[in-house]
C-alpha cells in the first residue's frame, strides 16, 4: 500500500495565500501540507504565468500599432510616456521592435531605455512580461543590457506603468541604426548583428491617412496590412458585404486576400501590384475605411452571397498568436 503522506503538525503556523513564499519546485511547500511545492501552490502559480492573455495590449493607447509592432514591422521605435514620470537617471524610453543579440532591453550609456517588443517570452501575458523588463531595464546600470527571465504571476503589467492618455506614434525606420547612437564606433557582434538585421528587413511605411495600416515591398508584389480595433465577427461581417460588393479592393490590380489574427485583432491583408508605393495607398486606404465604416454599422443579415463570400475570408485567416 501506499504510504500515507506525512501530516503537518497540529501546532505548525499556517500561511496565508497571499504570504505563499516561492520556493523550488520539489521542496516542500512553505504552507506546511506536507506537499512538494509544485502540486501545491505552485501549481496555481505556474497555471497563472502560462495563462494566455489574448489581447495583452488591450487598453493601451495605440493597441493597433502594438500589434503591428510585434508582428509585423521589422524596424520601428516608439516613445513611452511613463504613468509616474522617468526615474532620475533616466532621460527616455523607447519601444523597440529588435535589439542586437535579442535583448529583451538596453541600459544606454546615457541612460536612457530600449524595450524589445519582438522578443520570446516566458509566460502568457506579453504585457506582465515587458512590464518586467521594462522595471528591470530602468534599474539596471547605464551601458548594459537586461537579460530574460521567468516573470512573476502577480506582476505588473504595462497597463500599471505608461500612462493611459499618451500619445502612441510609432516611428518606422529603414534599417536598425536606432540601435547605437555611433554605429560607426560600435563593437564588431553589434555591427555584424546590424548588417544582418539590415539586410532582412522588409521595407515598410505606415499610412497617414488612416491608423495602424501598414504598407510594405516585397520582391515579387507589394501588400498592404492593416490592423483594426472592430469585433471579430463584426469585422468579418463587414469586410464580406464589401467583397460581395465588389468593393473590398484598393484600386485595379489591388485585392483583398485574407488576414491574419495576432493578439485578439484582425488584420486584413492586401495585394498590391509592385508599382503601387505607400503614398499611393493613402487615398484608396481613406476612401475604403468610409465603406468600411459603413458595413459595420449595417445589422441586416448577411445575403447567401455575402455568406460565401465570409466564409471564403475566413479559409484564408491565419493565426499569428
Amino acid at each position: 500500500m501506499a504510504k500515507k503522506r506525512p501530516q503537518s503538525k497540529a501546532g505548525k503556523q499556517q500561511l496565508k495565500d497571499g504570504e505563499i513564499p516561492v520556493v523550488g519546485a520539489r521542496e516542500p511547500c512553505p504552507c506546511g501540507s506536507g506537499r512538494r511545492y509544485k502540486a501545491c501552490h505552485g501549481r496555481a502559480a505556474a497555471q497563472a504565468v502560462t495563462e494566455l492573455v489574448h489581447r495583452p495590449f488591450e487598453g493601451l493607447a495605440g493597441e493597433c500599432d502594438w500589434v503591428a509592432l510585434r508582428e509585423l514591422v521589422p524596424a520601428a521605435t516608439v516613445e513611452l510616456t511613463l504613468k509616474d514620470g522617468l526615474p532620475e537617471g533616466v532621460p527616455s524610453v523607447k519601444l523597440a521592435t529588435v535589439l542586437p543579440m535579442a535583448w529583451p532591453a538596453l541600459r544606454r550609456d546615457d541612460g536612457s531605455v530600449l524595450l524589445a517588443l519582438q522578443n520570446d517570452t516566458s509566460s502568457g501575458d506579453l504585457s506582465r512580461d515587458l512590464a518586467d523588463t521594462l522595471q528591470r531595464a530602468l534599474e539596471a546600470e547605464p551601458g548594459s543590457p537586461v537579460a530574460a527571465r521567468r516573470v512573476p504571476a502577480d506582476g505588473p503589467r504595462l497597463q500599471d506603468l505608461l500612462a493611459p492618455d499618451a500619445a502612441f506614434e510609432p516611428d518606422v525606420h529603414s534599417g536598425f541604426e536606432f540601435w547605437v547612437p555611433d554605429a560607426e564606433n560600435a563593437t564588431a557582434e553589434v555591427s555584424a548583428s546590424l548588417e544582418r538585421a539590415n539586410a532582412a528587413a522588409i521595407p515598410t511605411t505606415l499610412l497617414s491617412g488612416v491608423d495602424a495600416a501598414y504598407w510594405c515591398e516585397t520582391p515579387e508584389k507589394n501588400h498592404l496590412r492593416w490592423v483594426m480595433p472592430h469585433p471579430e465577427e463584426q469585422l468579418l461581417d463587414a469586410l464580406a458585404r464589401l467583397h460581395a460588393a465588389g468593393t473590398s479592393s484598393l484600386g485595379d490590380d489591388t485585392r483583398l486576400v485574407g488576414s491574419f489574427r495576432a493578439h485578439g485583432l484582425v488584420v486584413p491583408v492586401w495585394d498590391l501590384p509592385s508599382s503601387m508605393g505607400a503614398e499611393a495607398c493613402e487615398k484608396p486606404a481613406v476612401e475604403f475605411a468610409e465603406r468600411l465604416a459603413t458595413a459595420l454599422a449595417s445589422d441586416a443579415p448577411l445575403t447567401a452571397e455575402e455568406r460565401r463570400a465570409r466564409g471564403g475570408l475566413t479559409n484564408r485567416q491565419v493565426t499569428l498568436s
